[in-house]
């Protein structure tokens, strides 16, 4: 397809289903070597056939994002009308309000239409160095209003885990985002079952009486929440991330409560 523009292999984009952790996903990803991940027509409908899919079976959607936008070219036949690109990111909202989970990998430059669909998603998380989110480039922003800037500090992972907030966490390789995946995939439940599935359940890492040593007689005094974590929750469950804003340490746990 698209012979007249270079080609378009495979639509630009791969769409798969598998299990991850055991659970069935359906699984977008850019391929980046077709005119930088750009969207024609049919990536479009690649797409929304994914998410049509993932609606229709209430099956968790991972994104892995690698896209330029819509191919500029052909703009004028991807965007505008109802079954179009534009229909993508309503399908985000539907889907999160029908509890539809979507994560998103953005594992590369992800520009205008591209940056929509992962920050719409449920879970956001970047690959230091090479992710970044942003409606235009570094050099379109010179080219319009003068300002020279670098890709990473318009958008990269520091930018948009401890500035913006609008991703949830950085990695800093490709394979630690792809951990991260399942395991949050992990720890999600299915919605018949009520939005919790039972999984073998562990005891806590520390005893229950350990909290007594680790709470402060003065109520005014910190502790350390981990510890109490620890003796709450199954072992070895706790997701942790972390998000440096200047000397303050923002962290959250998933957790699986299926012991205690």
């Amino acid at each position: 397809m698209y012979s007249e523009h270079g080609g378009c292999p495979n639509g630009g984009v791969v769409v798969v289903m598998g299990y991850v952790k055991g659970r069935l996903c359906v699984i977008v990803s850019n391929d980046a070597t077709v005119k930088a991940g750009a969207w024609f027509p049919i990536t479009g409908k690649k797409t929304l056939r994914a998410q049509e899919i993932a609606m229709e079976n209430k099956i968790p959607i991972i994104y892995l994002v690698d896209s330029a936008g819509v191919y500029l070219p052909m703009q004028d036949e991807i965007f505008p009308d109802k079954e179009h690109f534009g229909r993508i990111f309503r399908n985000n909202a539907k889907m999160s309000s029908m509890g539809i989970p979507q994560i998103a990998a953005i594992m590369g430059s992800c520009v205008a239409g591209g940056a929509y669909l992962p920050i719409m998603s449920d879970y956001a998380l970047i690959v230091e160095g090479t992710g970044s989110v942003f409606l235009a480039g570094s050099y379109l922003v010179r080219s319009s209003i003068g300002e020279q800037i670098d890709n990473e500090t318009l958008g990269g992972a520091i930018t948009h885990t401890e500035i913006s907030g609008v991703v949830d966490n950085k990695y800093p390789n490709d394979e630690s985002c792809l951990d991260a995946i399942k395991n949050i995939i992990d720890k999600m439940g299915s919605s018949a079952t009520a939005g919790f599935s039972r999984i073998t359940s562990r005891k806590p890492k520390a005893d229950i009486e350990s909290l007594y040593n680790t709470l402060p007689i003065d109520r005014l005094k910190p502790y350390d929440m981990r510890k109490i974590l620890e003796a709450i929750v199954d072992a070895d469950s706790l997701e942790e991330y972390k998000k440096d804003y200047g000397k303050t340490l923002i962290c959250a746990w998933h957790v699986s409560m299926d012991g205690q």
